[in-house]
């Protein structure tokens, strides 16, 4: 009788001690594995309208794509362009795609379709100045596309809608591409047959003109 409670005596003790061990394996902590951080890829931000967009282009040959595939994996290029899109839809819009992407530099090619459609120049620079100053409060760099309308409009409304990207510019401190049609514009080739919208063959000038000023605000990081 004295054997068999020592015999139950040992086992219950062999079962307790194991569960002991048991216990504190099961506490300690996990081992570490060796990983790299993974750094995320700063945001550039495009807010534009059917010239960033590649309207009537295969989307990755515009000029927006060109920019992506020479940076890399560097940054990570955002293209929030629709097309027939105006200042006052950017400046709607706007304040989402800052707070989903976080970009530390945002260009803004809009202003086209307002003069287009006779918008006075006063309200499309209000919205111009409004994305400007919510995307610096953001945090972010910004880049002003200048565009210009043909001179049917009349000299006076013409040349007002293409002081406004200069005048902004200077105003905010804002880096500035005074013209992003600039040799595309007129050029045989380069324009669709609507006269409004550029051909894949104008998408790499079009990149060049914004490649020059995004590479020294780069350039200064």
């Amino acid at each position: 009788m004295h054997m068999q409670l020592g015999r139950y005596f040992i086992i219950g003790c062999l079962l307790l001690l194991s569960s002991l061990t048991y216990a504190a394996e099961i506490e300690k902590p996990l081992p570490v594995k060796n990983t790299v951080p993974v750094q995320k890829a700063a945001s550039i931000l495009v807010v534009g309208d059917s010239i960033s967009a590649a309207f009537g282009l295969d989307k990755s040959k515009g000029w927006v794509a060109l920019m992506q595939r020479e940076l890399g994996d560097n940054y990570r290029v955002i293209n929030a362009s629709i097309s027939g899109d105006t200042t006052t839809g950017g400046r709607y819009r706007l304040g989402k795609a800052l707070s989903t992407h976080q970009p530390v530099i945002v260009i803004i090619e809009l202003g086209g379709n307002d003069g287009l459609r006779g918008t006075p120049v006063r309200q499309i620079r209000n919205n111009l100045e409004a994305m400007a100053v919510m995307s610096q409060e953001a945090g972010a760099q910004v880049i002003l596309l200048g565009m210009q309308i043909p001179p049917n409009y009349g000299d006076r409304y013409t040349k007002a809608f293409a002081n406004i990207y200069s005048d902004l510019a200077l105003q905010m401190d804002l880096s500035l591409v005074p013209f992003l049609l600039e040799g595309v514009a007129g050029v045989e080739g380069m324009m669709q047959d609507d006269g409004i919208h550029p051909t894949e063959s104008a998408q790499q000038t079009m990149f060049e003109q914004v490649d020059k000023v995004l590479d020294t605000l780069l350039s200064a990081k």
